[in-house]
């Protein structure tokens, strides 16, 4: 199954978080969700050079949407002066009239994000280099970058070809069925004059933690419950309280009664007696045993030796 599904759909709610973080009533859902969909297509496209490797939106109960943008190169998503960034937010609220709040986050280590990497040798494809040197390069700045493992995959009419076929390198180990394990995956598409050849890279960072995976629980203050103190009587009262009760003097009788114990009960079970014998049977048995014949006693032979 881990060959099959999409790598970091498996991985959600394991320790990938959703790109999308928002509520909606069902009325209102297909609405945003398109809106969702329609406001990254409109964001990829302006910014199609500046190594964007993820796009997270978020919406408050206020009608602000949130977007965040993962990006290698923020000089070209920011423009000079702030000028890209307010132009992109004032386009945004117009078309889809909500107010937006873009923030933008640097990708330092670029070389571990599958998506950049895929994007790379899909560029490379198109200004006609090589796929196979492509993917050596890649792999080769990959593990260079920490990663433990790295897989390319490369599929279309590669150099021309008359037929498609697809080829793939791999260097370490990328375990695609272990949900602990840290993997990127990307793809991207080349266009060029013989057609598309698409693009698909995993990258296997490292084995999170159990600790790593969900956020740390937060701990409760307990608050100590007083222990309930029996509120001592006043001498005064206890005084009263004996003066007006009588005092039972016990009696003779009951006092040997609870000196003595009582006594317990045993109960005995006698052995089952076995059924007598009626006196014709006792007789009839006696006499067979008499009439009896005794053993024959064993015959002793004495030879002799023949004289010589």
């Amino acid at each position: 199954m881990g060959h099959k599904v999409h790598p970091n759909a498996f991985r959600l709610g394991v320790f990938r978080p959703w790109e999308a973080n928002w509520f909606a009533n069902p009325k209102d859902y297909t609405k945003m969700l398109h809106e969702d969909l329609e406001m990254r297509r409109v964001i990829l496209a302006r910014l199609r050079n500046a190594g964007i490797a993820k796009i997270e939106t978020e919406r408050s109960s206020n009608a602000q949407l949130t977007v965040t943008i993962h990006t290698a190169k923020p000089g070209i998503v920011i423009g000079k002066g702030g000028s890209s960034v307010d132009q992109l937010r004032e386009d945004l609220e117009k078309r889809f009239g909500n107010r937006v709040r873009i923030s933008i986050q640097e990708i330092k280590q670029p070389e571990l994000d599958a998506q950049l990497v895929a994007e790379n040798i899909a560029s490379q494809i198109e200004r006609r280099i090589s796929y196979k040197r492509a993917m050596k390069q890649a792999i080769l700045r990959t593990m260079r970058s920490g990663a433990k493992g790295v897989r390319i995959y490369c599929g279309g009419r590669l150099r021309g070809a008359e037929m498609a076929r697809r080829e793939w390198d791999r260097e370490g180990r990328v375990p695609l069925h272990t949900l602990r394990a840290d993997i990127d995956f990307g793809r991207a598409t080349a266009k060029t004059t013989f057609g598309a050849i698409g693009v698909k890279c995993w990258i296997y960072k490292d084995q999170i933690s159990p600790a790593q995976r969900r956020l740390a629980a937060i701990q409760e203050e307990t608050v100590p419950i007083a222990e309930a103190v029996a509120p001592q009587p006043q001498p005064e009262a206890v005084e009263a309280a004996a003066a007006t009760e009588p005092v039972a003097q016990p009696t003779s009788a009951s006092t040997e009664t609870a000196a003595k114990p009582a006594a317990r009960r045993t109960r005995t079970t006698a052995a089952p007696k076995t059924a007598a014998r009626p006196k014709a049977e006792a007789k009839s048995a006696t006499n067979a045993e008499a009439k009896k014949p005794a053993a024959p006693k064993k015959a002793t032979t004495r030879t002799k030796k023949a004289d010589a």
